[in-house]
């Protein structure tokens, strides 16, 4: 039985280094069925509870949501958007944070981030591996891909020998996870 695996950069760049680290990773789950999201096909309305209450939890959001329901696992990659989630995010997480109660489910998680600098977006998936291990009861690993033009090709991956060995051990803990 194949695993379904949902993978998504949190970020809304047509040319995310992000999403393309999402979807390495997702390629790497052993007889996984993968489903990429782009958050461009999810922009709502900026969340706020007046929003809300005047007109409720746009379709977007919900369709989001069930994406995350019917995986057996989620991959996110975060870009850093001065230290912290893009508001691309930040503001699909505040919509489906709103419906029942369990933003991610409690689905196994591989945390990511990469960027072009030295610290590889090392902040904002500080942020996220704090804030969704009280968010979600299951297992969340997670890994940091810094100088992501000197250290990844689209071709063989992860290219520095001890980023992909450090990277394959959070991807299989992922892995039994799920």
């Amino acid at each position: 039985m194949s695993k379904k695996i949902v993978a998504f950069g949190a970020s809304n760049s047509k040319n995310s280094i992000n999403k393309k680290l999402a979807t390495f990773a997702a390629n790497q789950v052993k007889d996984a069925e993968i489903n990429i999201l782009d958050l461009n096909d999810f922009e709502m309305p900026i969340y706020g509870i007046d929003k809300e209450n005047d007109t409720g939890i746009p379709a977007l959001a919900q369709e989001f949501k069930n994406h995350l329901k019917n995986s057996d696992g989620i991959i996110i990659s975060f870009a850093e958007h001065n230290g912290a989630y893009s508001s691309a995010f930040k503001n699909i997480m505040d919509w489906i944070s709103r419906m029942e109660g369990n933003t991610w489910e409690n689905k196994p998680m591989l945390l990511l981030a990469t960027s072009p600098g030295g610290r590889g977006g090392q902040s904002v998936l500080d942020i996220a591996v704090n804030k969704f291990q009280r968010m979600n009861e299951n297992t969340i690993s997670n890994f940091s891909l810094p100088s992501f033009f000197q250290k990844f090709s689209e071709e063989n991956g992860i290219i520095d020998e001890d980023l992909s060995n450090s990277f394959k051990e959070q991807l299989k803990i992922f892995e039994e996870a799920i």
